[in-house]
């Protein structure tokens, strides 16, 4: 048997192959949109890639198992549990195979067997796989996807916080509860294969480690340690971090099935002087460049979303369905960045700006980072600055600033109304990376003499004490 295991770092997101070394067939289970490292794995290793699986519709990222489909022909199979508006729509034009709790499939001599884990979402799979070719009788692991992860398991809120669900948050709690009390029948010695990592919004303190085993989970994490439901349900969920605001979209996209990608579809260079315009008819203009450089200097109306491990997420959070997209970048860094805004389906890239070429850019604006001194001295005079935390929720639950006000980064475009018009904003977060996306957000949006609060709320904390 092979096994490949793939990382999205930037969305904390596992893929997975399987083959059959006899046959010659492989299955690839939860592909990321970019479908090249699948494909490029096949080849390099003799496969064809004949099976497609997913263990749920996902929220996080856009699914490639349409894509997948499309370009290699390979059977889909899907779950055909939960309701009908949890259904994949996109089945229909492609082989396909529905998958409900208790049926199994075949990838050459390896068997899948499907367990239906409800819980994260009514329709969730799981996939416990057993090596017949390799002459296995028992499972070496189970595929879990948002079901299980190490050292926690998946966030039952998501379809009523992300798509308006009403009352699904507190009927998933129970359907995971019963869930796990069923997972934790399985052997100790079956392999956890889980579909996200430490940073994944799909959870709330999941491992770095990306793999475990049943037994060691049985022991460490704390929903199969607790045995009381209610007090399950309550641990679940209190304190689940905001989703961001387009695992909505992606519930979509990913039911109805996301656009086919065209491998030559173009993306211009454009000259800083084309900003200016291309802002006032509402394109979302993303500066990529270091929050340092930023700082120092930048176009008028751009938002500065450093291309890092981050940058995903609040582009999800901060850019909208219907904008067309321009970067600023460095020009070897653009089709990873057309690849990381595609992952979330963000598909309106239509150009580009070289960063050198804003670099050497007249009458830029720019904006202050202050330290907790000298916010200290500031907010003395209370009638002419405001300072807005832009923390998590759990973050400023926790502790934060008597004179602060709260408006969470992500919600920051549509809550700009509560910012007072005739004070300076000064922003914050905990460590000075979230406020620097701030700044560039007030800026845009008029507040030109917006400061940023150095080193964040440590910072102020560490000063404070």
């Amino acid at each position: 048997m092979f096994f490949k295991s793939f990382f999205d770092e930037n969305l904390a997101q596992m893929s997975y192959m399987v083959g059959c070394q006899k046959t010659g067939e492989a299955l690839v289970i939860d592909p990321a949109r970019d479908i090249t490292p699948y494909l490029e794995t096949s080849r390099k290793e003799g496969f064809d890639i004949t099976s497609i699986s997913e263990t749920h519709i996902h929220a996080d990222f856009l699914s490639g198992a349409r894509e997948l489909a499309h370009q290699t022909g390979a059977k889909l199979y899907l779950s055909d549990e939960g309701e009908d508006d949890w259904k994949y729509a996109f089945a229909e034009e492609y082989s396909h195979q529905w998958l409900k709790g208790g049926d199994q499939f075949y990838v050459g001599n390896v068997r899948l067997d499907v367990l239906h884990t409800p819980g994260h979402t009514p329709e969730s799979l799981s996939f416990l796989l057993t090596d017949e070719g390799g002459g296995s009788e028992v499972p070496m692991g189970i595929f879990t996807g948002d079901f299980v992860f190490v050292g926690d398991i998946g966030r039952p809120d998501l379809l009523e916080k992300a798509a308006g669900a009403a009352g699904t948050a507190d009927q998933g709690a129970r359907q995971m509860y019963k869930s796990i009390q069923a997972f934790k029948e399985l052997p100790d010695y079956v392999q956890l294969w889980p579909g996200h990592g430490a940073g994944s919004a799909c959870g709330k303190s999941l491992g770095a480690v990306p793999t475990s085993t049943v037994g060691y989970e049985k022991i460490n994490n704390w929903a199969l340690t607790t045995e009381n439901e209610h007090q399950f349900s309550d641990e679940l969920l209190e304190g689940q971090p905001e989703p961001p605001t387009y695992f909505g979209m992606m519930k979509k996209l990913n039911k109805e099935g996301p656009a086919l990608l065209s491998v030559d579809q173009s993306i211009d260079q454009l000259t800083a002087e084309d900003v200016e315009q291309l802002t006032a008819k509402g394109t979302a203009v993303i500066d990529t460049r270091s929050k340092e450089t930023f700082a120092e200097g930048h176009l008028k109306g751009t938002l500065n979303i450093p291309f890092n491990k981050g940058f995903a997420n609040w582009a999800g959070w901060l850019i909208n369905y219907d904008q067309d997209i321009v970067i600023i970048s460095d020009e070897e860094q653009v089709r990873d960045i057309q690849k990381a805004l595609q992952s979330i389906g963000l598909d309106r890239l239509v150009g580009y700006v070289l960063s050198e070429e804003v670099n050497h850019q007249e009458n830029l604006e720019t904006y202050t980072s202050i330290t907790a001194e000298e916010l200290e001295k500031k907010f003395k005079n209370e009638d002419d600055y405001i300072i807005v935390d832009v923390r998590n929720q759990s973050e400023w639950d926790e502790e934060h600033m008597e004179e602060a006000i709260h408006v969470m980064l992500g919600t920051l475009p549509d809550r700009l109304n509560e910012i007072p018009d005739n004070k300076t904003p000064i922003v914050h977060c905990q460590s000075g990376v979230r406020s620097a996306i701030a700044t560039s957000v007030l800026q845009a949006n008029g507040f030109k003499d917006t400061l940023n609060l150095k080193g964040g709320f440590g910072a102020w904390k560490d000063y404070s004490q």
